[in-house]
């Protein structure tokens, strides 16, 4: 299913604003985080109390409790999205810079189609598949800097997670879930209970007890990349093309990059710059209009 080449309403506009520059920024958040949280921890906090807070208030606003299919169809998702694709990426900043990780993260769109068109039969136009490869060439141009060389690790956790959030995007388009900011809560609560079992699985601990700097970042993430920028991500995916949807992914190492470099003296050398404009370039094809 492809989204119209119409005007965008401005609830969309807004949705795509808040993919751009508020999870552009979260990386920065993370990487405050994780200075006082164990990653796994974190991140399931967050999401916990994200989804429980959304989901509290659309019960005393009267909508029903989802069936027991859509509330599989959001587990399914909760573990491939919130779980992986977040849980992973916050463990991968204890390796790798906060921009760094959010060009990794630009992979996404390109298991999105993939995972799209072999596993759910969704089709998509030469123009993404284009812009896709440019953006792939951008991620091997990024691993010839000094960031990845020195954390293979990391690099793996970030691919792990970008395939597994790609793998719930494309499956959120057809599997059987809850409908609206319902599917958002139920998808972060099972996500971030999953997390919290990972936390315990691993044995991550609260060496002391967190700085103030710790918890704002939780509380950021939580009410703005969490409960603003994930319902917007779930309603684009629903309204423009997954190649769309996904575009984000190249448009936050913008903000992410220049956050690590002002705010944290994060290190970007020629490579990085390089593969940034290549990225750049991608998602100017993706999001082309005639």
């Amino acid at each position: 299913m492809s989204a119209r080449p119409a005007s965008l309403s401005l609830l969309t506009l807004s949705a795509f604003f808040a993919l751009y520059v508020i999870w552009g920024s979260t990386y920065f958040f993370i990487r405050i985080g994780i200075e006082s949280w164990p990653p796994f921890m974190m991140a399931g906090l967050r999401f916990l109390f994200a989804g429980s807070v959304m989901l509290a208030f659309l019960l005393l606003r009267g909508h029903r409790l989802p069936s027991r299919q859509e509330l599989c169809g959001a587990a399914i998702l909760g573990v491939l999205m919130p779980a992986i694709g977040n849980g992973f990426v916050t463990l991968a900043e204890k390796q790798v810079s906060s921009g760094v990780a959010a060009l990794v993260v630009a992979t996404v769109p390109l298991f999105t189609v993939l995972f799209g068109r072999f596993c759910f039969g969704l089709r998509a136009r030469g123009r993404e598949w284009a812009g896709i490869a440019l953006g792939m060439l951008g991620i091997v141009v990024l691993n010839l800097g000094s960031n990845l060389r020195t954390s293979p690790m990391g690099a793996f956790w970030l691919l792990f997670a970008s395939a597994g959030w790609a793998l719930g995007s494309a499956w959120s388009r057809v599997i059987v879930q809850p409908k609206g900011p319902m599917g958002s809560a139920w998808m972060m609560i099972f996500g971030g209970l999953a997390l919290l079992l990972g936390s315990v699985v691993t044995g991550e601990h609260l060496a002391a007890m967190p700085a103030w700097q710790g918890w704002a970042a939780i509380a950021y993430l939580s009410v703005f990349g969490s409960m603003v920028a994930y319902s917007a991500y779930l309603h684009l995916l629903k309204t423009v093309s997954p190649a769309a949807a996904t575009s984000y992914a190249y448009v936050n190492p913008i903000i992410a990059v220049l956050l690590g470099v002002l705010l944290l003296g994060e290190h970007v050398g020629q490579q990085e710059i390089l593969a940034m404009v290549i990225i750049l370039s991608g998602v100017v094809l993706i999001s082309w209009r005639r």
